[in-house]
């Protein structure tokens, strides 16, 4: 048997007897219910294996875009140093400059200074912890998570008069726009007992749903000035909040930004505080891929033991067809056919399943929420609300690469067998 004969073309008689065996009854000497058991695994694999990376997708840019779209892509702060009355800070002084000097770096989009602290939010009905991030108006507006929050309440125009907190928080307090909100910082003015606490009271004027649980648990925006104000920070800040335009590759710009800034700035991105994460989930990703390959090539196991028994039972069918002028090779590509035939359609299936699934994967949750009394999904332990799902291309196509490679592959050592296969020694043994 040569490999010219097996590159030859598919004719239409072998396509014919292909096909015939596939549906062929058992009485017919056929395997129609290994054949279903082989679609049906190859069509689940190929399901699983979509799902699960199209996941692992939205998981990761769902992740990403909350980090981007509420947080800021390089945070720019100062050494610690003395301050006038000798006491430890790290403070930023003349900041309006240096926040000019922020801007002129090529690649950076957006500078905002920040005044941040930790307090205790309460309300008539609850406490809770909180972080105060001291922000103007027009800055606020351009942080797309805030400014354009899909569940947003009340306006954020009226800023200047009030605070904005997210949406947990809210609940957890029990407020709504219009209520106010006490915040109690412990580093207050300095007395002959020690520091006493600073307490303001507060309106809600803006409620907003960042998308991350963590976010929308703890964050409160206070006007600029009000924050320099209530925490003692006349003339300086804590930190500037810089955005890029190219956050993936945000560190190509550190030497521009501490060169802005001076020597004695300190940086961090949202790679610092989120890489750990990051990379986890690309082992993960890895992992899960492998773990998932292994389950698509089990599936496709279950072609070679089909197509075993197939040709078991045709034994004298092949003899008779080599008989009367079949060639190894056609005999070999008619078993290939049957094998890749399974292959083709289970990943057919096994991809229109995954991509429906992945497409309506939220109210598919839901029903699943529903029926399990909810409770599913804690965006309390996972960060965020629903369970994320994002089709990419890539994925699809190393799902079928991947599907259709290992069914070709498994299917030759059977056909090979049956190419084989002596034909006097069949018709005798019949």
């Amino acid at each position: 048997m040569g490999w010219d004969d097996l590159a030859g073309a598919f004719s239409k008689h072998e396509r014919m007897i292909a096909w015939r065996y596939l549906r062929a009854s058992r009485t017919e000497g056929g395997v129609s219910v290994l054949t279903w058991i082989s679609l049906i695994g190859i069509a689940l694999a190929v399901f699983a294996l979509i799902v699960v990376m199209a996941v692992r997708s939205g998981f990761r840019a769902e992740f990403v875009d909350t980090i981007l779209g509420a947080n800021a892509h390089v945070t720019v702060y100062a050494q610690t140093h003395p301050d006038a009355n000798g006491r430890a800070t790290p403070t930023i002084s003349d900041y309006d400059a240096k926040a000019e000097a922020l801007r002129a770096v090529p690649g950076v989009v957006r500078v905002a200074p920040l005044v941040r602290a930790q307090v205790l939010a309460s309300s008539q009905f609850e406490n809770s912890g909180a972080e105060v991030y001291g922000i103007s108006r027009d800055d606020l507006e351009t942080l797309p998570r805030i400014a354009h929050s899909t569940e947003a309440q009340g306006d954020i125009e009226a800023f200047n008069r009030g605070i904005a907190l997210g949406s947990q928080l809210a609940r957890t307090l029990g407020v709504t726009i219009g209520d106010k909100v006490k915040i109690l910082s412990p580093d207050g003015a300095a007395s002959p007992f020690g520091r006493a606490p600073r307490t303001n009271s507060y309106e809600v004027v803006y409620i907003f749903t960042a998308g991350r649980y963590d976010i929308d648990r703890t964050r409160i925006y206070l006007p600029i000035a009000e924050a320099q104000t209530f925490f003692n920070k006349d003339g300086v800040i804590d930190e500037f909040e810089v955005m890029v335009a190219d956050p993936e590759h945000v560190e190509d710009l550190y030497p521009g930004l501490i060169q802005a800034a001076g020597e004695d700035t300190l940086l961090w991105s949202w790679k610092d505080s989120s890489g750990s994460f990051l990379r986890a989930l690309t082992v993960e990703d890895n992992v899960m891929w492998v773990v998932m390959g292994v389950l698509v090539l089990i599936a496709t196991m279950n072609i070679i033991s089909g197509l075993i028994m197939l040709v078991k039972n045709k034994n004298r069918d092949i003899g008779i067809l080599r008989t009367v002028g079949l060639t190894e090779g056609a005999i070999m590509r008619i078993f290939f056919m049957c094998g890749a035939a399974l292959g083709v359609t289970g990943t057919i299936v096994g991809v229109v399943l995954g991509c429906a699934f992945a497409y309506w994967i939220d109210p598919i949750f839901s029903l699943v929420n529903y029926v399990f009394g909810g409770g599913v999904w804690d965006p309390e332990i996972r960060g965020i609300y629903s369970l994320p799902a994002k089709l990419q291309a890539w994925d699809i196509e190393r799902a079928v690469m991947l599907s259709l490679g290992l069914s070709f592959i498994v299917t030759i050592f059977p056909a090979r067998r049956a190419a084989r296969l002596n034909p006097v020694e069949a018709l005798r043994n019949e």
